[in-house]
C-alpha cells in the first residue's frame, strides 16, 4: 500500500507548563486531496500544520511527508512544501517578480529559470504577469497581495500546499473571489492541501475532506458532502450557526433603530 502524502501517527504536543495543544493525532492525507482543518482559535489547528513543515516539533508521535518523517531533514522537506499564510510574508522592498522567485533565488536557480517560473506561477494565481512584475507589495489590494502568496508558494512545485486562514483578513466580496480563484487553481496544480479555516462555508466549497478539531483533538473526520446531514454535536454546531434564519423586519429591533440589524457572521 503507498505511502500517505502526509501522516499524523499519535502525535501529541505539550507546553513547558504541562498544558497540551494536542493529543494522541491520527490522521492521513492521501496525495492530490484537499482537506480543511476547521476549528475554533486555539483548538490547535495550525500547531498541527505548522508540524507538517517541522515548524513545530511533536512532544511524542511521528509526522510523516512522502512517507519519510518530517523531523529527518527539515531543509529539505520544507522545500518541498508551499506555504500561504494570512500575512502573506512578502518581502516589502522586493518587487513582486522578486518575491516569487525568492524560493528559486535561495535554492540557487538561474535568473531564466526564475522569470519564467514567476511568470507561470503568477498567470496561475490570476496576475498577468508583465502588469505586475515590478509592482511592490505596497501597491497591491489586499486580494492581489494574496495572489502573490499563493502563487509563492507554488514556485517549486511543491508536493504539498499548506494554507493557514489564507484568506482571513480580506473582505468578504474579496474572500469569495480568492476562493474561486484557489478552487479552480487547485483542479490545475493536484497538490496535496491541508487547510486550516474557522470558515464553514469556506471549507465546504475548498475541501472535498473536513475534519474537525476542538481542544487539541479530532472530534470529527467525514467527507465535506456529509457535513450537514451529520449527528455529531460538534458537527452540528457548526451546521447550525451557519443555518440561522437572519431577523426580519418584523422580527429585528424596534423602529426607533431604524432598520433590522445583520446576525453575526458565523466566520
Amino acid at each position: 500500500m503507498a505511502a500517505s502524502a502526509v501522516e499524523f501517527a499519535g502525535v501529541s504536543y505539550v507546553l513547558p507548563d504541562g498544558r497540551a495543544l494536542l493529543r494522541d493525532i491520527n490522521l492521513a492525507f492521501e496525495e492530490g486531496t484537499t482537506t480543511a482543518l476547521l476549528g475554533r482559535s486555539g483548538s490547535g489547528k495550525t500547531t498541527l500544520l505548522r508540524m507538517v513543515n517541522g515548524l513545530v516539533q511533536p512532544t511524542s508521535g511521528r509526522v510523516l511527508v512522502g512517507g519519510k518523517a518530517a523531523a529527518d531533514n527539515v531543509l529539505a522537506l520544507r522545500r518541498s512544501i508551499g506555504y500561504v499564510i494570512q500575512e502573506t510574508g512578502l518581502f516589502p522592498h522586493m518587487t513582486i517578480e522578486r518575491n516569487v522567485a525568492m524560493p528559486l533565488e535561495v535554492a540557487g536557480a538561474d535568473a531564466s529559470t526564475k522569470h519564467r517560473r514567476a511568470a507561470e506561477v503568477l498567470g496561475l494565481a490570476g496576475l498577468e504577469f508583465e502588469t505586475f512584475r515590478a509592482r511592490y507589495p505596497w501597491q497591491l489590494s489586499g486580494g492581489q497581495r494574496q495572489r502573490v502568496g499563493v502563487a509563492r508558494a507554488l514556485t517549486t512545485d511543491p508536493a504539498v500546499l499548506l494554507m493557514d486562514e489564507p484568506f482571513g483578513a480580506l473582505d468578504p466580496l474579496t474572500r469569495a473571489e480568492m476562493q474561486t480563484m484557489l478552487r479552480e487553481l487547485l483542479v490545475k496544480v493536484q497538490k496535496t492541501v491541508l487547510l486550516v479555516t474557522h470558515d464553514l462555508p469556506e471549507a465546504l466549497y475548498l475541501a472535498s475532506r473536513v475534519v474537525f478539531v476542538d481542544a487539541g483533538q479530532i472530534v470529527a473526520d467525514l467527507p465535506a458532502r456529509d457535513v450537514f446531514s451529520s449527528g455529531n454535536p460538534h458537527v452540528r454546531h457548526y451546521v447550525d450557526a451557519v443555518q440561522r434564519t437572519m431577523p426580519t423586519a418584523s422580527s429585528g429591533p424596534t423602529a426607533s433603530s431604524g432598520a433590522a440589524r445583520s446576525a453575526p457572521s458565523p466566520s
